[in-house]
C-alpha cells in the first residue's frame, strides 16, 4: 500500500495569534472609541509583519491565512475604533455647548 510523504509540520509564525486577538479585542472595543484606534493598528502592523516573514520564509513558517485575518480585522477595528470616537466626540461637545444657534 502506498501512502504520499506526509508534510512535515510546520512551525507558526509567533506574532500570528497576537495579530488576530489585537485585532479582534479591537473590534469588539472599537464602539468604545479609543481601543478600536490603539488596538486596531497593533493588528495590522502585527499581522503585516507576520505575512512579510512567513513569505520570506519560503515555507518553513505557517499561518498566513491567519496572519492575513489579524490584518484585515485590524483594519477594520481601526475604521470603527475612529467612527466611534468621532461620534463620542460629538455627543460631548454637543452635551457640552448644546446645538449650535440658527
Amino acid at each position: 500500500m502506498y501512502r504520499p510523504p506526509q508534510q512535515p509540520a510546520r512551525q507558526t509564525e509567533g506574532k500570528v495569534l497576537i495579530s488576530l486577538l489585537t485585532g479582534i479585542s479591537g473590534l469588539v472595543l472599537g464602539f468604545l472609541g479609543l481601543p478600536g484606534l490603539v488596538l486596531g493598528p497593533i493588528a495590522y502592523f502585527t499581522g503585516k509583519s507576520a505575512v512579510r516573514k512567513i513569505d520570506e520564509s519560503k515555507g518553513a513558517l505557517g499561518g498566513r491565512s491567519t496572519a492575513v485575518a489579524g490584518w484585515a480585522v485590524g483594519i477594520a477595528a481601526t475604521a470603527i475604533g475612529a467612527l466611534s470616537s468621532l461620534a463620542w466626540l460629538t455627543f460631548f461637545l454637543l452635551a457640552q455647548f448644546g446645538t449650535p444657534p440658527v
